[in-house]
């Protein structure tokens, strides 16, 4: 491990798009960047060294689930979420805010936290702006956001609003907590928007936000329910009020056509369970928009699914074999759809920074979109991952 502290740097743009670098005590990351979800401290069904070799350079982690089990002092004692899940890399972690948010009746919310019962055994805990910090120093991550409440995006405007202010207020408290102590130099901390889809309170959430001197500033509150239309104008509206200096994070989000419309708005960081989730059902990404392997067509496709893929279910199997798998039940079906969906989104990611750095996004935007055709069944299935996501699925 480097002594290096957190940074960002800004190295080209394209229009709004932006190319650039994250360094951090456990290595350098390029932006833009996906991370794939080790949501308890395991990308589902895959080695760290798959998930290194498919090109991802960090990976995100999630402190409600690891603080449920194994536990905060366990993965501390441990040597750190780095030594503990064997991934030498950069390490991001969610607070839990938007796993409380998600557990519905199960969780209690007021100004001083949220009280929820826990989605393994039912016993009761406790989440406040300060505990979400020190639970995070103690994970050890690179990267550790703050303590917000989420809502559905297109919710009452009074809950929306009175979310928001909570968040601001806890923005604060997460802000102190992590400043005083000896964790600062060494864990980034990310602010995180909220306002649903109203533009004057994403405006002022992210003046609010902003004005505190956070290490990056994330995007939360979308992809729970909202058009994509409307996700799209608010990630636009927010990413002209950001600082040009620090990384921008549009959380939950991962389907290739929201990628790519994203960056295009000047995100740089990413995450989402879609990729793993949608390949352990059979759904596969290709360049002209994804698939399901259970089609009957697929039965004597002899050859690759995709022969513009390099991954090493592309390099080694054919699609018929791939259905054969999944139709079989055979547990490697689903690990070769998760090597073959990360290893096409990682690929975007590094096709889109080339073609940043080239100064020809735009005309790539518009090849890639004009190739590429979400299903309907897909725009569904992409409202309601991260839900599933986060009821164990």
């Amino acid at each position: 491990m480097t002594t290096q502290r957190f940074g960002f740097q800004l190295l080209s743009t394209d229009g709004a798009a932006r190319r650039g670098q994250i360094t951090t005590p456990h290595g350098v990351a390029q932006t833009p960047l996906f991370m794939p979800v080790a949501t308890q401290a395991t990308v589902k069904g895959l080695t760290f060294d798959e998930v290194r070799s498919l090109g991802a350079e960090t990976v995100l982690s999630n402190a409600y689930h690891l603080y449920l089990r194994p536990g905060v002092e366990r993965v501390r004692d441990a040597g750190g979420l780095h030594r503990f899940m064997g991934w030498s890399g950069p390490i991001l972690t969610d607070s839990g805010g938007y796993q409380a948010f998600s557990m519905g009746t199960l969780r209690r919310v007021n100004d001083d936290g949220i009280v929820f019962r826990s989605h393994i055994d039912g016993s009761e805990h406790r989440f406040t702006p300060q505990s979400a910090i020190i639970n995070q120093h103690g994970i050890g991550a690179d990267i550790i956001m703050c303590f917000d409440q989420c809502v559905f995006s297109a919710g009452e405007p009074g809950a929306v609003r009175d979310a928001m202010d909570r968040t601001h207020r806890w923005a604060r408290v997460c802000h102190d907590v992590h400043a005083r102590s000896d964790r600062a130099g060494r864990q980034a901390l990310f602010g995180i928007v909220q306002g649903g889809t109203v533009p004057e309170l994403r405006r002022a959430s992210t003046r609010y936000i902003t004005d505190i001197p956070f290490d990056g500033y994330a995007i939360g509150g979308l992809a729970v329910g909202e058009t994509k239309a409307e996700m799209h104008d608010v990630t636009g509206l927010v990413c002209d009020d950001l600082p040009a200096d620090r990384p921008r994070y549009l959380m939950g989000v991962g389907s290739p056509e929201d990628l790519v419309n994203s960056v295009a708005l000047g995100v740089d960081m990413f995450d989402c369970v879609l990729p793993t989730r949608v390949a352990r059902n059979g759904a596969l990404f290709t360049p002209t928009g994804r698939i399901n392997i259970a089609n009957r067509k697929y039965a004597e496709q002899d050859e690759p699914l995709d022969g513009t893929c390099d991954c090493y279910a592309c390099r080694n199997y054919t699609a018929a074999y791939l259905r054969h798998l999944f139709k079989a039940g055979e547990m490697l079906g689903p690990r070769l759809a998760s090597i073959h969906n990360l290893r096409f989104i990682l690929r975007l990611m590094a096709d889109m920074r080339d073609a940043i750095a080239e100064g020809r996004f735009a005309s790539f935007r518009t090849d890639f979109l004009g190739t590429y055709r979400p299903t309907d069944e897909a725009r569904r299935q992409a409202q309601k991952h991260r839900w599933i996501e986060e009821r164990g699925a």
